[in-house]
């Protein structure tokens, strides 16, 4: 596995919490804590939700809460190493390395359809965790994203044949990782639109994007004030 592969990005550090023997006692109590967590940290926000509320939500025993987990901000990190660092998490960037990959609107619809449905709380609470973590976790995260937006740059580059220093294909692939990630935290704006249409839609819009690539550089737009 190399530096450049998406799965090779290490994980959060969780702290360790080892004063129980009985791994699956720990490890069904820990899974109470991250979904009790989770859905509060969504509800609430992180800064609003406690360590009381976590227990209430997941019926452990504050006394013996730390048995399992150091504090709240390492269910923060637990949460995101299970939600945002699973490794299939990447999704199209292991995707695209496959020799057998689906063809790219295929690909674009599973990756979105993953992002906006299955992996939405994940997606939703990574963005959201972002002022809440030190300096280290935010710099674990970015490095995660860069990796993705570097294996899905490569494969557009590759694609279309384009040179190393066309900034058109880095501007493309940010902006598919974007939508796959603020999508859901808009899609309040479109519940009255049908699932499948809004997919079928930014799907289309993309593939043009990435069609477009294929032209050569725009020039400059004129930025001159107009009377």
């Amino acid at each position: 596995m190399t530096d450049d592969d998406p799965k090779s990005c290490a994980d959060l550090v969780e702290a360790e919490v080892n004063a129980i023997r009985d791994l699956d006692l720990v490890a069904s109590r820990r899974e109470q804590l991250l979904d009790a967590g989770l859905k509060l940290f969504l509800e609430k926000g992180f800064a609003s939700t406690t360590i009381r509320d976590i227990c209430a939500r997941s019926g452990i025993n504050q006394a013996s809460i730390y048995d399992y987990v150091a504090n709240k901000q390492d269910i923060l990190r637990r949460l995101l190493n299970r939600v945002w660092f699973r490794p299939n998490a990447g999704g199209m960037a292991e995707q695209l390395a496959a020799p057998d990959a689906p063809e790219l609107r295929e690909m674009l619809r599973e990756f979105f359809q993953q992002g906006w449905t299955a992996n939405r709380e994940g997606t939703l609470l990574a963005y959201r965790a972002v002022p809440h973590l030190n300096a280290a976790d935010r710099k674990t995260l970015r490095e995660r994203e860069e990796r993705l937006m570097a294996a899905l740059s490569a494969y557009l580059r590759a694609r279309g044949g384009l040179d190393a220093d066309d900034p058109r294909v880095e501007v493309t692939a940010n902006f598919i990782l974007f939508a796959n990630a603020f999508a859901p935290m808009r899609d309040w704006l479109t519940r009255n639109i049908d699932d499948e249409l809004v997919l079928q839609a930014t799907v289309d819009g993309i593939v043009a994007m990435i069609d477009r690539l294929a032209d050569p550089i725009s020039p400059p737009l004129d930025r001159k004030k107009t009377s």
